[in-house]
């Protein structure tokens, strides 16, 4: 008898992965595949801005450890808060989303950085600039949004560029020498 049930068990298993996770929702299919490949994109950008930016949080080192070390801490914690709600956005409008590290390693557009040593100044540069590309790739896919009329998802988008401007803008000043007048 236990074969039997588990030989049923197996099948309902495998039925169930076969199952559909088609979300209903009112967007028309081409624009859950547009919303969707565009917010993914985003979503691999983020996790690899995110590790990288705890890997410099990690590594950091020099003067102004302490407070570039709480500077990227922060940072790291605002864009980790961003994957779930774009995770989710993904799944509202009816696509699925990222499911692997790999998945992740194909997307990503952000460059890893795996070298022994950083200077600190150099790991904030390179940080600035990933987050004003994020900046920009937010904004093509909230006119991917505007296109479909996802009003909920480019509503995100707008706190999510403002937030990685904020984070650009305080890695540029945080880079900055002071000139002769202390400007």
């Amino acid at each position: 008898m236990a074969a039997a049930g588990s030989t049923e068990h197996g099948e309902t298993l495998k039925s169930r992965r076969k199952a559909s996770l088609r979300t209903p929702t009112d967007l028309k299919p081409e624009a859950t595949r547009d919303i969707a490949g565009a917010m993914n994109a985003v979503l691999a950008d983020v996790f690899a801005l995110y590790l990288k930016t705890k890997n410099f949080h990690w590594h950091m080192s020099g003067p102004h450890f302490r407070d570039y070390h709480l500077m990227l801490d922060d940072q790291s914690d605002q864009l980790f808060a961003m994957t779930d709600p774009i995770a989710e956005r993904v799944r509202k409008v009816g696509g699925t989303t990222l499911r692997s590290i790999g998945q992740i390693a194909r997307t990503q557009r952000v460059q890893d950085n795996d070298a022994d040593y950083v200077e600190p100044l150099d790991m904030l540069g390179e940080l600035q600039e990933d987050n004003i590309d994020l900046a920009t790739r937010l904004r093509e896919a909230h006119g991917v949004c505007e296109e479909h009329d996802d009003i909920a998802t480019a509503s995100l988008i707008e706190v999510w560029i403002d937030e990685t401007e904020r984070r650009a803008w305080f890695l540029f000043e945080a880079t900055r020498h002071a000139d002769s007048s202390g400007r």
